[in-house]
């Protein structure tokens, strides 16, 4: 029995979807949908229940896989909260999980935990080091549900706790750093350091994870990577968007992004604009290893995120109405020094 937190929408309502139209051999005896609300979904069984509260115990008798995917990603929450519902969410979960006696449990992060350098192999290999970070962003937030998730491994050592981190996702709906990065004018580039990219689409995040569920993949050190096969070039990702780059020194890049995100004017902090300019591909080898591939290549993908923000603009992460579009990038990142685009873009945001 395999049961999906937050079934009602997004991923978990994808997942929950495959796993009750199952595909091959192996399919689960019966799905749970576990949310604060119902959603139009067949096939599924029904279990309401907050995944903050320690009652969602109470829900998981006789549960086998319990995936959860009742996360806060959005850009628009405050991050104080996000975190607090993030952190909140996975430490009930893998209690929950714990005390009633579910073996496994796979949590997702995503691979912003490796971090992302200029001097990155291309690819990581899955189980390399993730790197420590305490800062307000999502990766943040990634950092401390690993952290829960290897403590949960010590102390319950019956339980098996699988991390599922996913390549940057694309989807039609998603609204991410990434799609904002796609819609603005030009594509921040570092100067003399060459991007490489890697995309998710959620359909394979959401098809991974049913693999997961039901072969039993739990990776190197309970560590599985998704995402497309490979990467992309920055020439070869501008020659495919049919847009152009404008290069900048990464002390000015990463000063103007600093400087509008404590202004509250940008939602992406200065580490999480990193991914932006410096690659971080990792080798999904668990899931190629065990049989599964991706439905997308990269470039497929890419293509999903163009149509996505298409009639939208962004500047650093945040995004802008049609006015907006003529302050450009550069200019924007001219803001390192205390800029006009600072001040234009927060008497926006007041008016």
């Amino acid at each position: 029995m395999v049961a999906v937190t937050g079934a009602a929408s997004g991923v978990g309502r994808l997942l929950v979807q495959r796993l009750a139209t199952p595909e091959g051999s192996i399919s689960a005896r019966e799905v749970v949908a576990i949310d604060d609300e119902f959603a139009d979904l067949r096939g599924v069984t029904w279990r309401i229940a907050d995944v903050q509260d320690p009652g969602l115990v109470s829900r998981l008798h006789g549960i086998d896989v319990l995936v959860h995917t009742a996360d806060d990603r959005s850009l628009e929450t405050r991050p104080s909260s996000r975190r607090a519902h993030n952190i909140r969410a996975a430490q009930t979960v893998l209690t929950a999980a714990a005390a009633s006696g579910v073996p496994r449990v796979l949590l997702i992060t995503s691979t912003m935990v490796y971090g992302a350098a200029p001097d990155n192999p291309v690819p990581l290999p899955e189980n390399a080091t993730r790197v420590s970070d305490n800062s307000e962003g999502l990766m943040g937030d990634f950092a401390e549900v690993e952290e829960l998730a290897e403590r949960a491994r010590r102390a319950h050592p019956g339980l098996s706790v699988t991390v599922v981190r996913p390549a940057p996702l694309v989807g039609p709906e998603l609204d991410t750093l990434l799609s904002r990065h796609f819609s603005a004018p030009r594509l921040l580039t570092v100067k003399g350091h060459e991007q490489h990219w890697q995309f998710c689409h959620e359909d394979d995040l959401a098809s991974a994870l049913a693999y997961c569920a039901l072969h039993e993949v739990t990776g190197t050190d309970g560590v599985v990577a998704v995402g497309s096969e490979g990467s992309l070039t920055q020439g070869e990702v501008e020659e495919i968007a049919g847009m152009k780059h404008f290069e900048v020194p990464a002390n000015l890049a990463f000063g103007a992004v600093r400087r509008l995100h404590q202004a509250r004017i940008t939602p992406a902090a200065a580490g999480e604009i990193k991914f932006l300019v410096y690659p971080c591909v990792v080798d999904g080898a668990s899931l190629r290893e065990a049989g599964w591939k991706p439905a997308h290549d990269n470039e497929s993908a890419l293509a999903v995120l163009l149509e996505s923000k298409s009639g939208k603009h962004a500047i650093a992460g945040r995004s802008l109405g049609r006015k907006e579009v003529t302050i450009t990038a550069a200019g924007a990142a001219g803001a390192a020094g205390g800029g006009p685009a600072i001040r234009h873009l927060r008497k926006r945001g007041k008016s």
